[in-house]
C-alpha cells in the first residue's frame, strides 16, 4: 500500500467529495484503507446496482442503519440519478459526508446529473507519482507507466496489453458514447502516435480513416473518461506569434507504450525523450491538481517553431530533452520565450547526472527535477 499524497481529510471536515480517477489508479484502495468504517456501497455490484436503480430511496435506509457518518459510493457515474437521493440527505443531516468516485466524468458532467450545487467539492487522482515512490523505480515507469497494480506486476507488460485492449474499449462503450466501437479503436491506436504532438484532427482522421469531425469528438471522450488530457497553448507573448493548436497527452506512459507495442525505452533515444516529456506533464498535472493550484499549465509554440514544452502560471518555462548533454543549441525555444513574458525560472529536465547552470537555465536530472518539484521548489504552492 502506498502512502498516497491525495489530502481529503481538511475538505472532508466541511464537504462531500467527488473523487474521480481511471480504473485501477488506487481510488477504491486509498479510501478502504483511509476510512475503513465508512458504509461503503460499490456500484460495481450487481445485486446493490439493480436495488439501488429500482429504489433509489433505499440509500436512505442503508445510511440509517449505518454507524458511520461517511457514506463512500464507489462509480457513481454508473448511476447518476443516485445523486438527487444524496443531495437530499446531505440537506436532511449537515453531519453527513458523501465521498463519491467515479472513473468518467462523462455522465456526470455532460448527462445533466446532479452535482449537488455547490455541496461537494471534485478531486482527482493520478497514477503514482515520482514521491509516493520515493523518487525510485523512473525507468519502469518510462516503460510500464505508473498504474499501481501494473507497475507491480511480475506480468507489466500482459497487464498493459489486457488494460488497453479491453479495459479501454469496455469503457468506451459503457459510456454508450459512440456508435462504432470499431472506429474508436483504431482511432486509439492512431492517438498514441499523437500523444505529446500538437491536435491534427484532419491528419489523425486520414490516418484512422474516420472524419476529423469524429476525431474531435473522440479526443473530448478520452477527456470525460480521464483517458487524455488537452494541453492549451501559451497565447500572451509580446513579440512572436504562437500557435493556437492544442496538445494532447495520454493519461499514462506505460498506456501509450502499450498501443505503440513499444516493450523498451533506452536512454538517449528519440522514444526515451518522448516518454520523459510524457512523464514530466503528468507529474506537472498531478502536482497542481493534489496541491489546489490555479496555476495554468500551458505550452508555448513560435510560428517561426521556437518552442517550450511546459510553461506554468505563465512564469515557469520548462524544455524536456531526453540527450545525455545539453548544449547552447537546446536553450534556444527557452530564450526565445524569455523574450515573450516575464519569466521567474527556466528549466531544462534532461538525462544528465549533474545539476548546472548553462546561459540562465538551471539543467536539471530529471531525478532531481521531480524532487525538487514536489519540494515546492520550482512552483510556489
Amino acid at each position: 500500500m502506498y502512502r498516497r499524497l491525495l489530502e481529503l481529510e481538511p475538505y472532508l471536515t466541511h464537504k462531500s467529495l467527488f473523487l474521480l480517477g481511471p480504473r485501477q489508479s488506487g481510488k477504491s484502495t486509498l479510501l478502504r484503507a483511509r476510512y475503513p468504517q465508512a458504509l461503503y456501497l460499490d456500484l460495481l455490484a450487481s445485486e446493490l446496482f439493480r436495488d439501488l436503480s429500482r429504489y433509489p430511496e433505499s440509500l436512505g435506509e442503508r445510511v440509517a442503519a449505518s454507524p458511520s457518518k461517511l457514506v463512500i459510493i464507489d462509480e457513481v457515474q454508473k448511476l447518476p440519478g443516485l445523486l438527487d437521493e444524496v443531495q437530499r440527505l446531505i440537506d436532511g443531516d449537515s453531519q453527513l459526508r458523501f465521498i463519491l468516485t467515479g472513473s468518467s466524468a462523462r455522465k456526470l458532467m455532460r448527462g445533466h446529473a446532479n452535482l449537488l450545487g455547490g455541496r461537494a467539492l471534485f478531486f482527482r487522482l493520478h497514477p503514482l507519482v515520482s514521491p509516493e515512490l520515493d523518487f525510485a523505480r523512473t525507468a519502469d515507469r518510462l516503460r510500464v507507466g505508473s498504474l499501481p497494480a501494473i507497475l507491480n506486476s511480475p506480468i507489466a507488460w500482459e497487464e498493459l496489453k489486457a488494460y488497453v485492449g479491453t479495459y479501454l474499449r469496455e469503457e468506451i462503450q459503457a459510456e454508450g458514447a459512440t456508435r462504432s466501437i470499431e472506429n474508436f479503436s483504431r482511432f486509439l491506436d492512431f492517438a498514441a502516435h499523437f500523444s505529446g504532438e500538437q491536435m491534427n484532427f484532419t491528419a489523425l482522421g486520414s490516418d484512422a480513416g474516420i472524419p476529423p469531425r469524429t476525431v474531435k469528438d473522440y479526443v473530448s471522450l478520452l477527456e470525460d473518461t480521464l483517458i487524455g488530457h488537452v494541453l492549451e497553448p501559451f497565447r500572451q507573448g509580446r513579440k512572436r506569434k504562437a500557435v493556437a493548436t492544442s496538445k494532447f497527452y495520454l493519461f499514462d506512459v506505460g498506456v501509450t507504450n502499450a498501443l505503440l507495442g513499444r516493450k523498451s525505452v533506452e536512454p538517449k533515444t528519440p522514444d526515451f525523450g518522448r516518454c520523459l516529456e510524457q512523464l514530466v506533464y503528468l507529474e506537472l498535472k498531478a502536482y497542481l491538481d493534489y496541491r489546489r493550484s490555479d496555476a495554468k499549465l500551458c505550452y508555448w509554440r513560435s510560428q517561426s517553431q521556437f518552442e517550450v514544452d511546459f510553461v506554468v502560471g505563465g512564469s515557469v518555462a520548462i524544455e524536456v530533452k531526453g540527450a545525455g548533454r545539453v548544449g547552447p543549441r537546446d536553450l534556444r525555444g527557452l530564450q526565445a520565450f524569455s523574450e515573450e513574458t516575464r519569466l521567474a525560472r527556466q528549466i531544462m529536465v534532461c538525462d544528465e547526472v549533474d545539476a548546472r547552470k548553462l546561459d540562465g537555465v538551471d539543467i536539471q536530472p530529471y531525478a532531481e527535477f521531480f524532487r525538487a518539484l514536489w519540494d515546492d521548489r520550482v512552483i510556489a504552492a
